[in-house]
């Protein structure tokens, strides 16, 4: 399916993409998708890269995540739909690289970790199959590596470990792996994991009280050791001690039209991004220093078309870039820091 973005750029940095899909004998199906970019500082922080991918037309699901081995320069997408390949590879400059689709049953979180020698592929598996309900470790080649949970059984069990539609995992630079466990299934709850996948400590339930949870979506790690969880259904952050699993706090003033599917730190640690699923926005939180989180605040905002609907993001760690997983679009998308050295319109 070839796929033709024909772009005008103009005032207050608003965008509108007629895309051609070109479908079976030459007939054409368009869609326009248009974005206001809102931004509530003096200078944008971000601005979207048109040349990435090369290859879009190797999207042909829905794709539910995106992750980044800033080492080696990869993109990892994952994908659901029926007799397709589960895992696209790009290049870091948006050309298709390679796909795999090896015990993979419907993903729905990713995450790469590893050494300039050897990085792994993470992800969270929600499907019904033999393979669902799993947080399952791959080599760069698709190669299963490890499993954790009890493959196509789901549950609340902890010993074997179980797992009801985990939602998203963060490995840390340590080895340790962090856990959201429940979109929408019978958990609720953040389970840490040593190297070699003990149970350090597990927090929440389902409830709206401190360290309590409806559907924990994503999560990631600040560099002072705090851990903040996209605690979707509640409309809001709820931050951890990484050691020790005790609440800090929580943020919610930032969301109360919806709450969070996604959160990344930049790099530098200055700012947050955060998704909005059904709103279609992404937005730029101001980072707290160490010690309290006081109060959110937003910095800016990107407001994507109705039904685009980004599901979970990553930050490369290297360039600064985001990548978002759009389930609505079926792509995935690229922004880059205002000042990169990238052409907006690629190569």
């Amino acid at each position: 399916m070839a796929r033709v973005w024909v772009c005008v750029a103009g005032a207050a940095f608003f965008l509108s993409c007629l895309v051609l899909h070109s479908r079976f004998c030459g007939s054409l199906v368009s869609r326009t998708f248009s974005f206001h970019v809102s931004w509530r500082m003096e200078d944008p922080l971000f601005r979207l890269d048109l040349g990435w991918p090369k290859n879009s037309e190797y999207f042909t699901g829905a794709t539910f995540c995106v992750a980044v081995d800033s080492l080696n320069g990869l993109v990892y997408v994952a994908q659901r739909g029926d007799n397709i390949p589960k895992v696209l590879v790009f290049s870091e400059d948006g050309y298709f690289l390679r796909a795999w689709n090896y015990t993979v049953d419907t993903p729905h979180g990713m995450f790469v970790s590893g050494t300039p020698f050897e990085q792994s592929v993470w992800i969270t598996d929600v499907g019904s199959g033999p393979y669902g309900h799993t947080v399952k470790k791959y080599n760069s080649l698709g190669d299963l590596v490890q499993v954790l949970g009890t493959p196509g059984k789901k549950g609340t069990g902890l010993n074997p470990l179980q797992f009801d539609n985990p939602a998203e995992l963060y490995v840390d630079d340590t080895g340790e792996i962090y856990i959201v466990d429940g979109d929408g299934g019978l958990n609720n709850r953040l389970v840490k994991l040593s190297q070699d996948f003990m149970i350090l400590w597990l927090r929440g339930e389902n409830g709206t009280g401190p360290a309590k949870f409806n559907i924990p979506h994503s999560i990631t790690l600040d560099a002072v050791g705090r851990v903040w969880v996209a605690d979707r259904g509640n409309k809001r952050l709820q931050v951890f001690d990484k050691v020790t699993g005790e609440w800090l706090g929580a943020w919610d003033n930032c969301f109360t039209e919806e709450g969070p599917s996604a959160v990344r730190f930049t790099p530098d640690g200055r700012y947050l991004i955060v998704a909005q699923l059904n709103l279609s926005r992404l937005s730029v939180l101001l980072a707290p220093p160490p010690g309290s989180i006081g109060d959110c605040s937003v910095v800016s905002t990107i407001q994507l078309a109705d039904q685009v609907l980004p599901h979970l993001l990553e930050v490369d760690r290297k360039t600064g870039a985001v990548y978002v997983a759009e389930i609505g679009a079926k792509q995935i998308q690229k922004y880059i820091p205002w000042h990169s050295r990238t052409p907006a319109f690629g190569a």
